[in-house]
């Protein structure tokens, strides 16, 4: 158990806040019905593979000891698969069941956790194809600017992100995308939270898994050990920012 946190939960959820009772308003999009009826199980079995790999390649920007937190974790693809000395996962749905024990879950919105869990706290943060879902690009800024408040000076924030600009009227077909970024709006929206940027690839992984290149776990290993085929086929962005040691 961890003392200098304000929420330590071990595959436990927080309560959500209520939503706007407004009945002028429409029903929010239900993320479960969405990801139930665009993700079947065989698809969920393919993520599994590739982020086994991902995992791999992204553990070189963690440290020995460093404590990890996935924002917007959705099943877990990303925590599962790195090793740190502490694994944190947040999502605005009670997905605890997919994670390994070890991980501290948090249900919460992405945009309020510096209320609930203590900033200056984590070495690294991580986002995946998560920012394209917020409403409007300053609600973009606010939750770069909360990742930036959970992280240690010195910490740093690691971003898998759909590129516009790459993948063009694609983007679109999915209808809970609200908010278009490049690499170099991501860049200037990191730099306006207080981040400094330490590397942007710009063209990274291909845009879905539901893509029809092959998914199995040598191709997506060789796919990683080649960066040219990434120029051909990177459609997200990676960006790495880090939060400077004095300000």
């Amino acid at each position: 158990m961890v003392s200098s946190v304000k929420v330590v939960a071990t595959n436990m959820s927080a309560t959500p806040r209520p939503r706007n009772e407004n009945r002028d308003e429409p029903p929010p999009i239900v993320l479960k019905e969405v990801y139930d009826l665009r993700f079947d199980e065989r698809d969920r079995a393919a993520k599994d593979a590739i982020w086994k790999e991902l995992g791999k390649f992204f553990q070189r920007y963690i440290k020995p000891g460093a404590r990890v937190i996935d924002i917007a974790c959705d099943e877990g693809y990303f925590i599962r698969n790195v090793q740190a000395r502490e694994r944190w996962a947040t999502d605005i749905r009670a997905v605890e069941a997919s994670l390994p024990r070890d991980v501290r879950f948090v249900r919460a919105s992405g945009l309020d956790l510096a209320d609930v869990i203590t900033n200056d706290y984590f070495d690294l943060a991580f986002f995946s194809n998560y920012l394209e879902h917020l409403p409007s690009t300053e609600a973009v800024l606010q939750q770069l600017r909360v990742a930036f408040a959970l992280l240690k000076p010195g910490g740093r924030v690691l971003i898998l992100q759909p590129n516009i600009r790459l993948v063009g009227g694609s983007y679109w077909d999915f209808i809970d995308h609200q908010t278009a970024l490049t690499e170099k709006s991501l860049s200037e929206a990191a730099r306006m939270a207080g981040f400094e940027t330490k590397q942007i690839i710009a063209r990274f992984l291909p845009y879905t898994t539901k893509s029809r290149l092959p998914q199995s776990a040598v191709f997506v290993r060789a796919y990683l050990a080649f960066p040219p085929a990434w120029l051909v086929f990177g459609k997200q962005t990676l960006y790495v920012g880090e939060k400077p040691l004095t300000r």
